[in-house]
């Protein structure tokens, strides 16, 4: 019976991650359309604040209201949300402002190997072989689908310090993805709230400053209004239900493999532009293919440990 509840529970928590990453590769072209009207910066605080007052009363109806401010992990929760709702989208989707969308997919697609390292730091167990050559399938699949192995990718300083930015955003999240996986204790709801408001705290806190600073200016409600729906769907479903199923998700099948689910986001993002009429040549697909072997292997291997 414990094992079949165990297999269960791995399966709903592939099922979880795998939704998570559909919706975060639908996000990277509907993020970087909205940039040509709203900043990133501006962006995240509507993302994060919006699903953070929806979690808030969710939470004061489902556990009390006195559930919002008690508790004797919610300050190391809302410092998580700082590290992982705002460090790592900031850091991300700032960058993705200034570097093409190709490079952003790769760096976000080392985020399997930053878990191996920081688990490991962290005093971690030591992953299997088999999860190391997993992640180092699915990570060679993925650039080869991004880049198709040509060299010919010239970095300006510009686009070398917005990479820099988007390899601390991913390695925001991976510590924020293993820091979190550890609070069985806590609901799901509970600690995706109390997340959720430090990310929206700490982006709003950035914005008056980077305002201030003259770095950026706010955006005239003609511009909130021209892309209210995409601003809507990257709140609620990108955010909101993303951030939910990802945090259970995550702590049903463990860090490293929710991790290796992020290979998908750019296999998601060229789906759509397929979508859009863009076609595929032979060493795309030979890539895509790559990551999906990885990853069920992978699955595999999980469900026999489970076992």
């Amino acid at each position: 019976m414990e094992t079949r509840s165990l297999s269960s529970d791995f399966t709903t928590g592939t099922f979880l991650v795998f939704f998570t990453v559909i919706v975060w590769g639908i996000q990277f072209p509907l993020a970087k359309h909205t940039f040509d009207t709203i900043n990133s910066f501006h962006s995240a605080v509507f993302r994060f604040s919006l699903p953070a007052i929806i979690l808030l009363i969710a939470l004061g109806l489902r556990e009390g209201w006195s559930s919002i401010h008690t508790g004797a992990d919610k300050f190391k929760v809302l410092g998580l949300g700082v590290i992982g709702m705002c460090g790592a989208p900031s850091l991300i989707f700032g960058g993705l402002m200034f570097t093409r969308p190709e490079i952003a997919a790769i760096i976000v697609a080392t985020q399997p190997l930053m878990t191996v390292l920081v688990q490991r730091l962290l005093g971690g167990p030591k992953p299997s072989v088999v999860s190391l050559l997993c992640v180092a399938v699915a990570f060679l699949g993925v650039v080869t689908v991004v880049t198709k192995w040509q060299t010919s990718l010239d970095i300006s300083r510009t686009e070398l310090f917005a990479d820099v930015m988007i390899l601390l955003g991913a390695l925001c999240f991976v510590v924020y993805t293993i820091t979190t996986a550890r609070y069985q204790h806590l609901s799901n709801l509970r600690l995706t709230t109390w997340s959720m408001c430090g990310g929206a705290l700490a982006n709003t806190l950035l914005v008056f400053i980077l305002v201030s600073l003259g770095l950026i200016t706010h955006p005239d409600l003609a511009a909130w209004l021209s892309i209210k729906w995409e601003l809507l769907f990257l709140a609620i479903v990108g955010v909101l239900g993303a951030m939910l199923t990802w945090n259970l998700g995550s702590k049903k099948v463990g860090a490293l493999n929710a991790m290796l689910f992020i290979n998908l986001i750019p296999i998601v993002t060229f789906c759509i532009r397929y979508w859009q009429g863009y076609r595929f040549e032979v060493i795309e697909l030979v890539g895509a293919a790559m990551v999906i072997c990885a990853l069920s292997v992978q699955n595999i291997v999980m469900r026999m440990q489970k076992a």
